[in-house]
């Protein structure tokens, strides 16, 4: 039994920890919705989207994104598809650098934590430790757009994170 116990608390901390980063930068942030990226039929990330007191998603405010990745993916396989992803959703944006700096390869399990600040600025963190802050005009917008915007790769997800 108190094996069990123990196995069960080293799978809620891990959760309970990353809602409380958000949470503590974002004070009044709830979980609004969830949802699982897939492709080609592989699950990459489970999203997690946070919103003020869980309401719907307001571009104008501050929310909270976090992906707990399920499969391994290099640094590069990141920036890339993130570059891709935001040629493919509008013009080019001079952020490979910022990118490069604030992403990191991962694991299984791992799990990036992304808060907006304002229009221009996402704050991020990897298990837990800050990392960067990816900063550009409109880069709230243009990123979080990959995931929570009207031309996503998956309409499915959208609508499960934005808790629709």
């Amino acid at each position: 039994m108190h094996r069990i116990l123990l196995f069960l608390a080293t799978l809620v901390i891990p959760l309970g920890a990353q809602a409380s980063t958000i949470k503590s930068v974002l004070p009044g942030a709830e979980l609004r919705g969830t949802a699982t990226f897939r492709y080609l039929g592989f699950p990459l990330y489970e999203a997690q989207l946070y919103t003020i007191a869980g309401a719907p998603l307001d571009w104008s405010k501050d929310f909270g994104l976090e992906l707990k990745y399920l499969r391994n993916l290099t640094k590069f396989d990141l920036v890339e598809s993130t570059i891709r992803e935001l040629n493919r959703t509008g013009t080019a944006l001079p952020v490979r650098g910022q990118l490069e700096r604030c992403f990191r390869g991962v694991q299984k399990g791992d799990r990036y934590v992304a808060v907006t600040s304002g229009p221009d600025q996402i704050r991020f963190w990897f298990n837990e430790a800050r990392v960067c802050t990816l900063s550009h005009p409109q880069i709230k917008t243009r990123f979080m757009a990959i995931f929570l915007g009207t031309d996503t790769r998956s309409k499915s997800f959208t609508r499960k994170l934005k808790g629709e």
